[in-house]
């Protein structure tokens, strides 16, 4: 909570505050005017049935009761039209309530007034409007003013009309004094409990709020976590109709949680089947719009502590409630499904790879047999013999290519563990270059541009390197343009940041190059646009660049052909 957040909300709960004062204010204006107009009317009616209580004329009592009526009117209007501070307006009413007491008492016999008790009216309710000392100021007002008063009367000075009454006469300093004393005491205990009283409900009214505030924020807290969780939630009554709605059962059925509540479920889902105790329900969904959906779901009844608490009788009425879970497994499920078929591969993968194994040791003796009957039919030259060679190459040349797809097929099912070394990336050019000349098929019109520094270096495994090179290359050269093939190797070295770099290797050919809606299917394994091809040289090399971390990106070159750009980091 920043500063002027905290001043807002200091400055909003002052005046809910002042507020309330004022409330207790007029109230207490209130009863000042129903307690004088009941005690005075009680008093003359008393009086009228010859009961001896000391009362002044009737037109004083007149005069007085005006003057509380306008006193009370006029602070009220002050009150609710003017610019005060409550609590400076609350202790001047307070005072004035005792002066006005005082006033009666003075009039009425002072020691032998019945209107003494009228003191306390004040003190309590400056004890509980000012507290914690409003209580004890008022106390002891109320003393001295009634000590005044007492005063006045030892020295004689009174209203004339008090002296028609006999017993008034024979007050005395002792019995003045005794009077003084038991009411002043009074008037201090009830302050002093008074304070205790509103000690205890302020602390109570303090108890509650925080009480109320964690209620209200558990409160939220919970209709947060019913409203965000992922999981959609309903709550039926014992007639399975809806009570209750979360927001993800909008997301996962199209009903908006409002328009569910009230709603027969089984009108609304008809598929769900409430009475399986299977662990895992599924079952198809028909949303709003239509589409129908995989759910799994459950559904559980509301468990209620069995022995009696307080609210029993209130949640009486959910006894019978069930809460039904609902989620959207259509992805899950689908997921699964490439989880059962990955596994399927991978064990014809596994049975493929040990059957490719076993095919190499027959056609190795093919070929060595192939190669020395070749030897033996090269001489004498006949017709014959130059049937029988030619069948023989054929017999050389797919063994060849067999025994080439059944290495590729055993080096992309069992990838080599990567062993990293630095070396220079120039010298392994060199190596695959040398090695892919030495090919009888190799093209000689076929022109190189290689533009790579003699000192880049990479931290990679050699042999696998050598591997990326020499697919790329080979894959490059069907496509180019025969008796003008040309192919293009250059590396960048690159700093992606201060502690980071890497090597761009880029092979491109001036042949027809790869259309774009094919450019991520080309590195699938078996995908091929050769007739002679196995649809494994890309998806080696992706493997490979994938092991080092880097990644490998198809695209159009400036010859016009095909593009590979392989990302390779740098420790």
């Amino acid at each position: 909570m920043d500063f002027k957040t905290f001043i807002t909300r200091t400055h909003q709960t002052g005046k809910a505050l002042d507020k309330l004062l004022k409330g207790q204010l007029l109230w207490m204006l209130l009863l000042r005017v129903i307690l004088y107009t009941l005690l005075l009317g009680i008093s003359v009616f008393l009086q009228s049935g010859q009961l001896e209580i000391i009362l002044p004329p009737y037109y004083w009592l007149l005069v007085f009761i005006c003057c509380v009526y306008l006193l009370t009117i006029g602070s009220a209007f002050f009150l609710l039209t003017g610019k005060v501070d409550p609590h400076h307006f609350a202790f001047i009413q307070n005072q004035l309530d005792i002066f006005l007491v005082t006033l009666l008492v003075y009039f009425t016999g002072s020691s032998h007034s019945a209107f003494s008790p009228l003191y306390f009216f004040p003190i309590i309710a400056g004890g509980l409007i000012l507290p914690p000392k409003g209580g004890l100021v008022a106390a002891a007002a109320a003393s001295l003013q009634y000590g005044l008063a007492l005063g006045l009367e030892q020295i004689k000075i009174y209203p004339a009309f008090l002296n028609r009454y006999d017993f008034f006469q024979e007050q005395n300093l002792l019995t003045s004094i005794n009077h003084f004393a038991v009411l002043g005491l009074t008037f201090f205990l009830a302050a002093i409990l008074s304070a205790i009283f509103v000690r205890r409900l302020l602390k109570t009214e303090a108890a509650l709020s925080d009480t109320v505030r964690s209620f209200d924020s558990l409160s939220l807290l919970y209709k947060q976590i019913f409203d965000d969780i992922a999981t959609g939630i309903i709550t039926i009554d014992d007639s399975n109709r809806i009570t209750s709605a979360n927001n993800a059962i909008g997301h996962i059925t199209g009903y908006p949680a409002t328009a569910l509540s009230g709603q027969q479920l089984f009108q609304v889902f008809p598929t769900l089947d409430l009475e399986n105790n299977g662990s895992r329900l599924t079952a198809n969904l028909l949303r709003q719009d239509g589409v129908e959906i995989r759910v799994g779901y459950s559904c559980a009844k509301l468990q209620f502590p069995t022995e009696s608490t307080p609210h029993e009788h209130a949640m009486y009425q959910y006894r019978n409630c069930k809460v039904l879970t609902i989620q959207d497994i259509s992805e899950v499920e689908r997921l699964e499904q490439q989880m059962r078929q990955a596994e399927k591969l991978a064990a014809i993968g596994r049975i493929s790879a040990g059957i490719a194994h076993d095919f190499r040791n027959p056609l190795t003796a093919i070929s060595g047999s192939a190669q020395i009957l070749a030897n033996e039919f090269s001489l004498p030259d006949s017709p014959e013999q130059r049937t029988n060679r030619a069948l023989i190459n054929i017999i050389l040349r797919e063994s060849n290519r067999l025994t080439r797809t059944i290495s590729d097929f055993l080096k992309f099912a069992k990838p080599e563990t990567t062993e990293r070394e630095w070396f220079s990336l120039k010298k392994c050019l060199d190596e695959v270059l040398q090695v892919s000349k030495a090919d009888p098929l190799w093209p000689a019109s076929c022109t190189l541009q290689i533009k790579i520094d003699p000192s880049y270096s990479l931290w990679a495994d050699q042999h696998q390197i050598f591997t990326v090179l020499n697919h790329l290359i080979q894959n490059a050269l069907p496509f180019c343009p025969q008796g003008a093939e040309v192919i293009s190797i250059e590396a960048e070295e690159l700093n992606i940041s201060e502690s980071q770099g890497e090597i761009i290797l880029r092979v491109g050919d001036n042949g027809t190059g790869i259309d774009k809606d094919i450019r991520e299917k080309i590195f699938e394994p078996f995908f091929t646009r050769r007739v002679d091809g196995t649809g494994l040289g890309l998806a080696i090399v992706k493997q490979i660049v994938m092991a080092h971390h880097g990644t490998i990106e198809a695209g159009r070159s400036e010859l016009g052909g095909a593009l590979f750009s392989v990302h390779l980091p740098l420790p």
